[in-house]
């Protein structure tokens, strides 16, 4: 993994802390569930030839 995305997910794990702490709870929790749902859909909405080509790609390693 890059500097750069280490920094990222960091900077997206502080953000989602300071809402949990300071924000009104409603809102909150829809963000942290639209954080998680995204991926989940993208990857639902997947032929399942794509799927598979996805899983070869993470076994090898992207960009290796």
């Amino acid at each position: 993994m890059s500097p750069i995305t280490k920094y990222a997910i960091g900077a997206g794990a502080a953000v989602l802390l300071s809402l949990w702490f300071f924000g009104p709870g409603f809102v909150t929790l829809l963000v942290i569930l639209g954080v998680v749902a995204a991926p989940v859909v993208g990857y639902l909405m997947l032929d399942p030839s794509q799927r598979e080509r996805l899983k070869r790609a993470r076994r090898r390693g992207i960009g290796r």
